[in-house]
């Protein structure tokens, strides 16, 4: 007997409209767009915008600000400049990791970095022992203030080390023990010290004035988990008397503000609600 002849390969038929997509044109221009201000890394203007990109000013135009009423860009009315806002990130967080999540959140500190002409940092606990620096944005002024991404303090110092003793829920006794360790280089009391971990539960911000380092006065604000729980600080770091009192107060409501973005940004929480 002959062997049954193999039956034939069969090949899975190609989709109906493979060969005949239409593009859309607004669509395409606007995943342009979103691209354009990805990889830049900062707000653009409109007309910067459609120059690069080589699409007309007003269509380009009434992209950008379709893309702001649906919350995939924001528009700054000072600088008159567009750049990714929270909705974007909200509308792919379940495809990113947390650490991609923090490199979304440069262009909001390189923002206020440059705004103020402070260094914006972003901090988180290791265990309740110390503190480690996981972003760093350094305003682009002629003098400024680097801090090394990596770098570790004790848990309780700086801005920062306020900002996270709220909320360890330490007796005073142990709260003590361990400031007491700390080696600050324009010492305060425990008791200044612990009236200002107070004061900044209650204004949102914490204030560092030329203890952790002399010269230097940093700004630290809360970034929260959906829960609450403070998982982060984001802190303006800049030298004495570069602002007033006055001054001081307005940065530390930018970053408690940008702290509140960040907590939708990484955690997907809602502040508005």
């Amino acid at each position: 007997m002959k062997p049954a002849p193999a039956p034939a390969a069969q090949t899975e038929p190609a989709p109906a409209h493979a060969a005949t997509i239409t593009m859309v044109k607004p669509v395409i221009n606007a995943l342009h767009i979103l691209r354009h201000l990805a990889s830049a890394g900062e707000p653009a203007r409109a007309i910067d915008i459609a120059r690069l990109l080589g699409i007309n000013q007003s269509t380009c135009f009434n992209i950008l600000r379709t893309l702001v009423a649906e919350d995939v860009l924001a528009f700054d009315p000072l600088s008159k400049t567009y750049t990714a806002s929270i909705g974007l990130v909200n509308l792919v967080g379940q495809f990113i990791t947390q650490g991609q999540r923090l490199e979304v959140a440069k262009p909001l500190m390189r923002e206020l970095a440059r705004e103020f002409a402070v260094t914006v940092t972003l901090w988180r606990p290791i265990g309740t022992d110390r503190i480690v620096l996981v972003s760093s944005e350094t305003s682009p002024t002629d003098v400024s203030i680097d801090m090394a991404e990596g770098q570790r303090l004790p848990y309780l110092m700086g801005a920062s080390g306020r900002v996270f003793a709220g909320q360890l829920g330490w007796t005073e006794q142990q709260m003590r023990a361990t400031f007491e360790q700390i080696r600050w280089s324009e010492p305060l009391t425990f008791d200044a010290y612990w009236r200002e971990v107070l004061e900044a539960k209650k204004r949102g911000y914490a204030i560092d004035d030329g203890n952790f380092a002399r010269g230097i006065l940093a700004v630290a604000a809360p970034v929260r988990d959906a829960n609450g729980t403070i998982v982060f600080t984001v802190s303006g770091v800049m030298f004495r008397n570069q602002y007033d009192k006055a001054g001081v107060a307005t940065v530390g409501k930018a970053l408690n503000a940008l702290g509140n973005k960040l907590s939708t940004l990484l955690f997907n929480t809602n502040k508005d609600k």
